[in-house]
């Protein structure tokens, strides 16, 4: 088997409408419309809605769906008491998918059509938040905080997470920065969403199947661990030597360099901008030391190595949620309260597929290296003639 095909990289495996890459040239494509306008124009409800719709809601629509996140916005009084039962210090991208996958047994999962689907990704989307917000109040012996009708997405989760009502400032990057996590084509969680959602699975197990590959450092926990070095670097004069002796160690710089993108992240780019204009606000050094890590460590790989890497989505999404006064551990449960809107989006299609052939059950191919004992395998010996 090639490098290439390693990872199933460079493989396509099933035709999408949700959203496309442009690794060369930097671009991300949410059902047509261009990542950067979007950041501009619109916000994550609207977003959301293009997601799942296909196209950008009227008036009327946009507040009939904004009045569904806000009525399902709730978990169940007992699924609060259960969360008492857990460890303090469980991790709690562990929890969240415990959660999700657990809402299968208090909301009805009997009809499999596509408009009961579309109910069940308003349902997560609005809920995924709670289960956090609530989390991070029981594990800190604090009453837990219903979510505010009059607020919006972004603002309500500031405000269950902490007991304050963020400002337009506050709200309005946390807001752009669940716009730009929403969905990234069929990076590993989304394929994994998609892959159980093909076994015919409800959507409450592929979403809590994706919240597990999210979990991994190299996926979603990415900026939980750019923020653990940035924490480590601690100052802007320390910044060049450790990255030197990081890399001498042939260590790994996390928050720099990307699977598809050759170019500028174009989420990373926004992401700076909202980083440098919350470190001015909170008059904190985050934004200045992780700029000074994307410039030393594209200086030091471009002199040893005579490449070029950039910064990707996770490099300056951590200093923000850290300049938000988030706990460092929600980093990754934070991605998901914004990609479980492309998921849920990519579980309807994987489901419902309008263009022929129909989607089928995932069953890739993998090739055996195993050993081969024989023409006809290894010989069973039972266990009194096993010497080692």
């Amino acid at each position: 088997m090639g490098t290439k095909n390693i990872g199933l990289r460079n493989i396509e495996v099933a035709d999408t409408k949700i959203s496309s890459i442009d690794g060369q040239r930097g671009r991300l494509i949410y059902r047509g419309y261009d990542i950067l306008d979007l950041t501009k124009n619109s916000n994550f409800e609207e977003t959301c809605y293009l997601l799942l719709y296909d196209e950008l809601p009227t008036a009327s629509s946009l507040t009939k769906f904004k009045n569904s996140l806000s009525s399902a916005s709730v978990i169940p009084k007992q699924m609060q008491n259960n969360m008492k039962n857990w460890r303090k210090d469980a991790d709690p991208m562990d929890m969240l998918q415990a959660f999700v996958a657990a809402l299968a047994g208090y909301y009805d999962e009997e009809f499999s059509d596509k408009n009961s689907s579309y109910a069940r990704a308003i349902n997560l989307i609005a809920k995924i938040p709670v289960i956090i917000a609530n989390w991070n109040r029981i594990r800190n012996n604090l009453d837990v905080i219903e979510s505010d009708p009059n607020l919006n997405h972004a603002e309500n989760f500031l405000y269950m997470l902490t007991g304050e009502k963020p400002d337009n400032d506050i709200s309005k990057i946390f807001d752009v920065c669940l716009v730009l996590h929403a969905d990234h084509s069929f990076n590993a969680s989304t394929f994994t969403a998609r892959q159980v959602a093909s076994t015919r699975a409800h959507m409450y197990s592929a979403a809590s199947a994706a919240i597990g590959a999210l979990s991994g450092e190299l996926h979603g926990g990415a900026n939980y661990e750019v923020m653990k070095m940035l924490l480590d670097i601690e100052s802007e004069d320390r910044v060049e030597l450790w990255i030197k002796k990081c890399l001498k160690e042939n260590g790994k710089i996390m928050g720099m360099g990307h699977a598809v993108y050759k170019t500028y992240d174009p989420r990373a780019q926004v992401l700076k901008e909202l980083s440098k204009k919350l470190g001015k606000k909170t008059n904190e050094p985050w934004f200045d030391i992780t700029q000074k890590v994307e410039k030393t460590t594209i200086k030091e790989i471009k002199k040893t190595k005579c490449l070029d890497i950039y910064p990707n989505v996770d490099l300056y999404s951590a200093s923000i949620y850290y300049m938000l006064n988030i706990p460092v551990d929600l980093n990754t449960p934070i991605f998901a309260i914004s990609r479980v809107a492309g998921w849920t989006a990519h579980i309807i299609e994987e489901k419902f597929a309008e263009a022929a052939p129909k989607p089928a059950l995932y069953r890739p191919k993998a090739t055996y290296v195993g050993k081969y004992c024989g023409p006809h395998g290894c010989k069973y010996k039972t266990l009194d003639l096993r010497t080692k």
